[in-house]
């Protein structure tokens, strides 16, 4: 008699439709959602740009709508695709690809492209009756003065120079910003109806205030003093501060400083005088810093460019004593805590000239004689949610306050206190708008992007930097839209049809051009194939509610 076989046996065990809980069952246990998380590059800018929304503009080919967007936070894209330092591109999740995306050259290109079209700001249709007085006409002082007219409040800039701009106009030098680009930036903020008083110093801010009916006071007076310090002489005519001589410069001066110049001090502003002392003739521009090019607080790149055009660098000095022709300099050396120490060791080097660059302060001093203020050096304490001082209705930002001394600081900064003087001038709570979550590179799906290095702007050649003609050029248009086309749009919807293609029950509906989707949650099973595709983190899966 033939045996049976053996009946075989099933591998895969059958679920138990009941109980289990994997991507999809009889009852769904989550549920995807679109969601709008906050792009890196947004968060990190300190004038509150809302960087990814007018790279998008660009994309679309509408440039005055991405100049119009960017300029709701910030006046001056000409000036600050320029001179800021763009923390937006070191936040960049791009950087973890090719490069981060040149935010800076975007943005400077719509400024120009803006200057250049004669594009205007749209004034208010109604006025508030209110006045609001500005102390200073920087960039914090310029900004809050813009956000205010556009409030409709009647806007006076008091500032103590010939012409307005603060340390963009008297600080940075013009192979770094033209001042053809300053003047048509802030004259449009003039065509607002703001009214600037030139040479004007304020003594006493509460009479100033009273006698021009003034409702409320933006201070955002720049740091244009220099720190001193006493270097044993016999000629104090060989040593200038860094500011007078950059500002001197930049009034049209020539001053005389002889073949050999030496800048003491490390920062940003010594970099810019030992190039313009350059460009003034002097055939050799040294730095003399007292730590090492690690510990330097300029900018690297500000630091590299002043190498590249031939300024030599003089780490672990400091210098002792100045005499006619020639200067003595103490070799330092790092101690265990990584601080610079004198050695006893002793150096001389030829100088003509020696322009000291060991910081800036705030002159601040008039502000001493109000009651009730309090002040932390040369800078004033503010409250740091709405930047009143302890005396209502009285603000202050900028180089005013403790805070990083940068052009788009202190745009932030007047941007934040026209928009709370607002509230405070109409009696309003200050409301604190929650941060939607950080988009993340972690949070990327990068299966969309390809590879696609930065742009580079043209330069002139070392050679050609003679003058003061600008060094960085701008991008064309074409070049300028590849630029933006690199943003990975992080965090928010790019209408894509990734979500809509990939649903395998055609429960995703899309709404129509710049509409997105929406769920139709009867069709949805909760697996989960739209969200692990998308490549911007725009859609989450959320516990079913």
């Amino acid at each position: 008699m033939d045996q049976q076989p053996a009946p075989r046996s099933n591998l895969t065990h059958l679920p138990d439709l009941g109980a289990s809980t994997g991507r999809v069952g009889p009852t769904r246990v989550r549920m995807p959602i679109y969601v709008d998380l906050l792009p890196p590059c947004n968060n990190a800018c300190p004038a509150g740009e809302n960087i990814q929304e007018w790279l998008r503009l660009v994309k679309a080919k509408d440039d005055e709508g991405a100049w119009r967007e960017l300029t709701r936070n910030n006046p001056f894209p000409a000036i600050h695709g320029r001179v800021c330092y763009h923390p937006c591109e070191t936040a960049c999740n791009r950087v973890e690809l090719d490069g981060a995306v040149s935010i800076h050259s975007v943005e400077r290109y719509l400024g120009d492209l803006a200057i250049e079209q004669g594009w205007r700001f749209q004034a208010p249709a109604r006025t508030s009756g209110r006045r609001v007085l500005v102390i200073g006409s920087g960039p914090s002082g310029l900004s809050a003065a813009y956000h205010l007219a556009m409030l409709g409040h009647e806007v006076e800039v008091h500032d103590s120079s010939d012409l307005p701009g603060g340390m963009m106009r008297y600080g940075i030098p013009e192979y770094r910003l033209p001042r053809d680009v300053l003047d048509a930036e802030i004259d449009r903020i003039r065509a607002l109806g703001v009214t600037f008083v030139q040479n004007h110093t304020v003594t006493d801010l509460v009479a100033e205030q009273a006698q021009g009916n003034f409702d409320a006071v933006f201070v955002a007076i720049g740091a244009h003093l220099s720190k001193r310090v006493d270097i044993p002489t016999r000629d104090a005519g060989r040593i200038v501060d860094a500011v007078s001589f950059l500002r001197d410069v930049a009034s049209g001066e020539r001053p005389v400083i002889g073949r050999r110049v030496a800048v003491y001090g490390g920062g940003n502003t010594a970099m810019d005088a030992a190039r313009v002392a350059q460009r003034l003739g002097a055939e050799e521009s040294i730095v003399v810093y007292r730590r090492t090019a690690e510990q330097m607080p300029a900018h690297a790149g500000e630091r590299d460019e002043a190498v590249r055009e031939g300024v030599k660098m003089n780490w672990l000095r400091t210098i002792s004593q100045v005499d006619e022709g020639r200067m003595q300099v103490e070799i330092m050396e790092l101690d265990e805590n990584g601080r610079a120490v004198g050695t006893g060791r002793f150096e001389t080097l030829e100088a003509d000239t020696v322009i000291l660059a060991l910081g800036q302060e705030a002159d601040s001093g008039f502000l001493k004689q109000i009651p009730g203020m309090r002040f932390d050096g040369d800078v004033v304490q503010v409250d740091t949610r709405t930047l009143m001082t302890d005396v209502p209705g009285i603000f202050a930002g900028g180089d005013a306050v403790p805070s990083e001394r940068t052009v788009t600081v202190g745009v932030g900064h007047g941007k934040k206190a026209s928009r709370v003087i607002d509230r405070w001038l109409a009696s309003r709570p200050v409301v604190d708008n929650p941060k939607n979550d950080l988009a993340t590179f972690d949070k990327l799906n990068l299966w969309y992007w390809g590879d696609d290095r930065a742009t580079t702007q043209p330069e002139l050649d070392v050679a050609q930097r003679l003058n003061f003609d600008e060094i960085v050029g701008g991008l064309t248009d074409d070049q300028a839209r590849t630029e933006a086309w690199r943003c990975l749009s992080c965090g928010n919807c790019i209408e894509c049809d990734g979500c809509l293609g990939s649903c395998p029950e055609d429960a995703v509906i899309k709404l129509g051009k710049g509409l997105r989707y929406r769920y139709d949650y009867t069709k949805c099973t909760g697996c989960g194939t739209c969200y692990e595709q998308c490549p911007v983190h725009a859609i989450e899966m959320i516990p079913e509610r």
